[in-house]
């Protein structure tokens, strides 16, 4: 059964075939593009994985996936320490990670893989923690972690050095150097005094019977604490520069983020939120110490608080609100249709993968369809940064497909997929175009929502294989809308990247 703004769109044309549509082709360019599934947000044995390169290869050739972004933990290295003496009196956890390896062996690895398995595209790329921060105290038995989940998965940077300067906590890589470099290295002066104290010979007169002699003798103990103080000055301070941000400040905001977010876009790289709606929580017993707490919020107003970012993980194996009709994306959506967001958030499907089967999680589950021209990493990630792509969550079993999703205007022929803005004359006649059908040929029940800026206007109970198109109208000149698609039920579910369209004053004459 269909439902819908009658009043505002008009009558809704379904047309239920039993084929499903092939590739849509590009606005822009008339490009036919091909759809190519990989998995997203995948780590390996470089950092919290389990599975080596080539073991990810073979399994994705395996479950027919086309492209594997490898996002391994840039740093996994976490410190506690008592001041004044952080760096000295402290505790460091630190597990396999990117920067540990080097950024150089893990890209050289990366490209080697990709020589002996060419029928699979292994993507380099890093999960970044921007910040973690401490509250409570050892001492009052109440120490928290916070936000040691909160990531950004950093994809398509050009260089080496890029990575290794991400903007992260711990990485000393990205260090700030100025004013406090001079003070973190004045224990150098305590060295001279120290020097001589310690060599100089003082005088002494000592009584011997009926008389006195002089012994001059050294003594060293002033001279050599202050050589003590000036070394242990100096390891604590070392390497005399200072983070960004500091892990001690407590919560600071979304700042560290945007930070990076704007480094890794200032090199015309990818930066993703990742799964903003999980969750995590542990307690660790440290006995007369008392008990650590290590916890990550959900952060989905993350998406609206920054800006310049390319997308989200709009489809994971966890509780998602942020797709729904009026939530959190459409609000960020609506910003850019109204010009106040410089750039759309695309959708992403992560797997965020570690082990096969740990947490149920197995590479084909939840994959990221791209739109491309041709299958080269450059292209995959071009589509990524264009929006040329869906996130889907599928069974073991079966998945869907959506073999089609396109807007048509029907006043000068012009097309547009998703990530593309078709441009019609105000109230020009356009088209919703859709095409589903399930990877194992069977007839399955699916629901699908349309929705246009946010609300949802269309909803629909069809079988596999099917096709729709349904029927509205261009906004006024100046004005933009969007149409995007939620398919299917949590285990089986397609999100959709929105469609664009603008109105202008005179629509636009196709060459």
């Amino acid at each position: 059964m269909l439902h819908c703004d009658a009043a505002r769109i008009g009558p809704v044309v379904l047309l239920a075939l039993l084929l499903g549509g092939g590739p849509s082709r590009a606005a822009e360019s008339g490009q036919a593009w091909q759809p190519i599934a990989t998995a997203f947000h995948v780590h390996s044995s470089f950092s919290s994985g389990s599975d080596s390169l080539d073991t990810l290869a073979e399994q994705a050739k395996a479950d027919g996936i086309g492209a594997v972004f490898l996002t391994d933990n840039l740093l996994l290295r976490f410190e506690y320490g008592l001041f004044p003496l952080r760096d000295v009196l402290r505790r460091t956890v630190t597990m396999p990670s990117v920067l540990e390896a080097g950024v150089g062996r893990f890209l050289s690895s990366v490209g080697e893989a990709n020589l002996r398995h060419p029928g699979v595209m292994l993507i380099p790329g890093v999960e970044a923690i921007p910040l973690y921060y401490w509250t409570g105290s050892v001492f009052g038995k109440d120490l928290t972690m916070h936000d040691a989940q909160k990531n950004m998965l950093v994809l398509g940077l050009r260089s080496e050095e890029a990575y290794a300067h991400l903007p992260v906590a711990g990485n000393r890589g990205a260090y700030e150097y100025g004013w406090w470099t001079v003070v973190g290295l004045s224990p150098v002066l305590l060295i001279v005094p120290g020097i001589w104290l310690s060599t100089r010979k003082v005088d002494r007169k000592v009584k011997v019977g009926w008389t006195f002699m002089v012994v001059r003798e050294r003594r060293m103990v002033p001279g050599i604490v202050l050589l003590s103080l000036a070394g242990l000055l100096l390891v604590n301070n070392y390497p005399f520069g200072v983070p960004t941000y500091d892990t001690y400040d407590g919560e600071q905001g979304l700042r560290p983020h945007q930070h990076l977010i704007d480094y890794v876009r200032e090199r015309d790289g990818l930066t993703v939120w990742s799964m903003p709606e999980a969750r995590d929580f542990h307690q660790f017993n440290y006995g007369q110490l008392g008990t650590v707490t290590v916890r990550t919020d959900p952060y989905p107003e993350a998406l609206l608080a920054t800006s310049g970012y390319t997308g989200f993980g709009a489809a994971y194996q966890d509780t998602i609100t942020v797709t729904d009709p009026g939530g959190i994306w459409d609000r960020a959506l609506l910003e850019y249709a109204r010009g106040a967001r410089d750039r759309p958030p695309w959708g992403f499907g992560e797997i965020a993968y570690h082990t096969a089967g740990s947490a149920g999680i197995y590479l084909h589950q939840v994959q990221t369809v791209l739109w491309v021209g041709e299958q080269t990493p450059a292209a995959l990630l071009e589509a990524m940064r264009k929006g040329r792509m869906y996130a889907l969550v599928r069974t073991k079993e079966y998945g869907l497909k959506l073999d089609d999703f396109s807007l048509a205007s029907q006043g000068n022929g012009e097309e547009a997929i998703s990530g593309e803005t078709l441009h019609a004359g105000p109230a020009t006649a356009i088209r919703v175009r859709l095409s589903v059908a399930a990877t194992d040929g069977r007839p399955r029940p699916v629901p699908v929502l349309v929705i246009r800026s946010g609300r949802a206007v269309a909803s629909l109970n069809e079988t596999t294989p099917f096709r729709v198109e349904y029927p509205d109208t261009a906004p006024a000149a100046g004005e933009m809308a969007y149409y995007r698609l939620l398919i299917g039920s949590p285990g089986n579910r397609i999100v959709s990247n929105p469609i664009f369209v603008r109105g202008q004053a005179t629509s636009p004459v196709t060459p």
